[in-house]
Order: structure tokens, then C-alpha cells, then sequence
């Protein structure tokens, strides 16, 4: 059969890529066309027709900024659909791009499924309709998502979290901080706190230099950043820079397991990697500046539809991690959250906790496989 996948960011690229493996194991006839990055290109042994990191735009000002590039990549994606006439068209998140091309798919009589759920759950609700209408199931990697979509009458199936089995098979060969720091010519010795500030650029200019500033009061530790595959790594100096910080941070790229395994904390943009972080176990305090006002965050509270942001918390139902947000991420108070957690405290052994329930909550399935089981048997039905 033929299969056309899109995925618009890093880590939808690496969740296609091993959907691609696992469709592929099961269907020997499979034939591939993405729109994606390497992971999925060496999955499918060919190039994307676009590659994600000309599609990764966040805030509505960088939205605008490149809406000629976002609506060529969109005439681009419907005419390779057409051209391939796929038998299945298979969403990886990126809502904004992907339900409009649910809709072309829809229009066309090709079944849509959807891997790795836009989080509706949490905001823009109304996109539930959309999802209702055009897409056949979705293929869920949260437990608490199926009773959502249950609610509002759409059919879903949770096949497991792809975070856990990547982070079971990183773990089997993982570096000690010896062999990690000398990989990465690493001659500080100093502990480190790693730094995630996300994966586009508004998302690092915000975080980074508050993240920076918190990490400075703790003398005995080194900051150490995990970079983005898509961004400049000039830019992050130059973030760091525009906020009055002359320094030249210390960038990992292409090794963020390694690097969360390897630090005594992490400082986290909320998203995929709190998930990741909790996982691996280091301890950890969600930072998620945008912002900053007051004002947008009374707008958050309005709009939000749970009671967290993180997933670890979400998962877990209660608070894991502490969720540091607009006003509230300063310095000053990461500072005050990420103390305790550099030894032995009750913060994190209650922290420690709340992992073992996310972690158990998760466990049991390898979601690349039981997806391409579902999409194939349904299309065989």
C-alpha cells in the first residue's frame, strides 16, 4: 500500500521516521512520499518533498512572516498527494498545515489518520470538529486522550507513548558523564544543568537567557544547552546577548538524551522533552517564559482546558514537576525550584515519585508498531 506522511517539526520527524520502519516490517508492498526530515528520509530511503525545517514556524508574527513559504509548502503537499494517490494519508501533530491538507485527503476519499494527536485537550477545542470530520482515527501516544476523544464522539485508539521505547533503547547503550564529556571535548568537570529552550527560535529567545541568568547562581554547576537541529547556533549567543549576556554558551547538538542523562538538573521548556527528561530521570523545573505579562497569563488560565501544562503532570494527574509560566518564569524563582533539587531532598524524592507513576502510566507498548498494525488492519477491513 501507499502511505503519505507529514510532519512539520523535529520530533515529529523522528516518531515518523520509526512509523515509516514499522509500516514498512509490515507491509512488504509499502511505498512512501512525506513531507519530513533525515529520520524519516532514511526511513523511507527517499528525500522528503519538503524538509520540515522550512515548515517548524511558530507565533503568529513568524506565521505571517513566512506565509508565501507555508502556502508553496501547502500547493506542494497537495500536488505530490495527487500524484502518489496514497491509500492512507498518516498526521504527525502540526495542526495549523496538517488539518487543511485532512481536508483535501477528505475531499478525495483517502482515509486520514492521525499519530501523535494535536493537544485539543488543552486548547482550540474547536478543532475536535475538524478532527470529528475528517479524520478516520486517531492513533493516540496519551493515555487520558482516548476518554477526550470518547467525549466529543471520535474514534481513537492509544498505542503507546514512542518517547518510552526511544529512551528504553538510548538507555541500553548510554555514555557516563566521563565518556559524554569527552565525546563532546568537554574540559569543565563541573557538574552540569542542562538547558532545553526549545526548538524555535521565538521559543529560545524567550527561555534561554532567563534560564542562563537562574543557572549562574549555583557556581558549582555549568550550563550546558541542548540545540536545536533546525536553528543557527550563532543565534544562541546572540539570544543571550540581546538580553545582556555576554557569554558563548555550550552548545550539544544531535545528543539531548545523552546530555539530559548526564546533567544533575534540567531547566525545560514545556513540550515533548518534560516528558523525556522525566523519563530519564533527572530531575527537572518546566520554564515557559513567552511573554512574560501578567496579562497573557490571565489569558492562558482563561483558555486552557487542564489544570497543567507538562506532560509529566498531565500524565500523572497532579503535580510532578513545577510548571513556571510567563510572569512567573523568572530567574529569581527558577532559582528558588531548581535548589532543592541538586541534592538529596524531599523535592526530589517526591519528584522521583511522580516519574515511577508517569513511567508505569506509559509503559507496555511500542506505539510505532501497534500504529502501523491499526492504520494496515483498518485499511484491510
Amino acid at each position: 500500500m501507499k502511505y503519505f506522511l507529514i510532519a512539520g517539526e523535529a520530533s515529529g520527524d523522528l516518531h515518523g521516521g520509526r512509523l515509516i520502519a514499522a509500516l514498512a516490517k509490515n507491509d512488504s508492498e509499502a511505498q512512501f512520499c512525506f513531507l519530513g526530515g533525515d529520520y524519516m528520509e532514511k526511513a523511507a530511503g527517499m528525500e522528503p518533498v519538503v524538509h520540515y525545517k522550512n515548515m517548524a514556524f511558530m507565533a503568529f508574527s513568524e506565521v505571517l512572516r513566512h506565509l508565501p513559504e507555508i502556502l508553496r509548502n501547502m500547493r506542494k503537499a497537495k500536488q505530490s498527494l495527487d500524484r502518489f494517490c496514497p491509500d492512507a494519508v498518516i498526521l504527525i501533530d502540526y495542526p495549523s498545515f496538517n488539518l487543511k491538507m485532512a481536508k483535501y485527503a477528505f475531499k478525495k476519499n483517502i482515509p486520514v489518520y492521525y499519530y501523535i494527536s494535536p493537544k485539543v485537550w488543552a486548547w482550540k477545542e474547536w478543532r475536535v470538529k475538524e478532527i470529528k470530520k475528517y479524520i478516520r482515527k486517531v492513533l493516540s501516544i496519551l493515555p487520558f486522550e482516548t476518554e477526550f476523544y470518547a467525549r466529543h464522539k471520535v474514534k481513537a485508539e492509544y498505542v503507546g507513548n514512542p518517547t518510552v521505547n526511544e529512551i528504553a533503547e538510548f538507555k541500553r547503550t548510554a555514555p557516563d558523564y566521563m565518556s559524554f564529556v569527552e565525546k563532546h571535548n568537554i574540559s569543565d568537570r563541573r557538574p552540569i544543568i542542562a538547558l532545553l529552550p526549545g526548538s524555535r527560535v521565538g521559543e529560545i529567545r524567550n527561555n534561554l537567557p532567563i534560564m542562563y541568568k537562574a543557572v549562574a547562581q549555583f557556581s558549582n554547576f555549568q550550563p550546558v544547552v541542548a540545540a536545536a537541529p533546525n536553528i543557527n547556533k550563532d543565534f544562541y549567543a546572540q539570544a543571550l546577548k540581546n538580553k545582556g549576556i555576554n557569554a558563548n554558551p555550550l552548545l550539544i547538538s544531535d545528543d539531548t538524551y545523552a546530555l539530559i542523562a548526564n546533567s544533575a538538573a534540567a531547566l525545560v521548556t514545556s513540550g515533548t522533552a518534560t516528558l523525556e527528561t522525566a523519563i530519564i530521570g533527572t530531575p527537572q523545573v518546566v520554564c515557559y517564559r513567552a511573554n512574560g505579562s501578567k496579562l497573557s497569563y490571565k489569558l492562558f488560565e482563561h483558555i486552557l482546558k487542564v489544570s497543567f501544562v507538562s506532560l509529566p503532570n498531565l500524565i500523572a494527574g497532579k503535580e510532578v514537576v513545577k510548571e513556571l509560566l510567563l510572569h512567573e518564569c523568572t530567574p529569581e524563582h527558577i532559582t528558588k525550584e531548581l535548589e532543592p533539587l541538586l541534592y538529596d531532598s524531599p523535592q526530589w524524592c517526591a519528584m522521583c515519585e511522580g516519574y515511577r507513576i508517569v513511567t508505569d502510566k506509559l509503559s507496555g507498548k511500542d506505539s510505532a508498531q501497534e500504529a502501523a498494525h491499526s492504520i494496515i488492519g483498518d485499511l484491510l477491513h
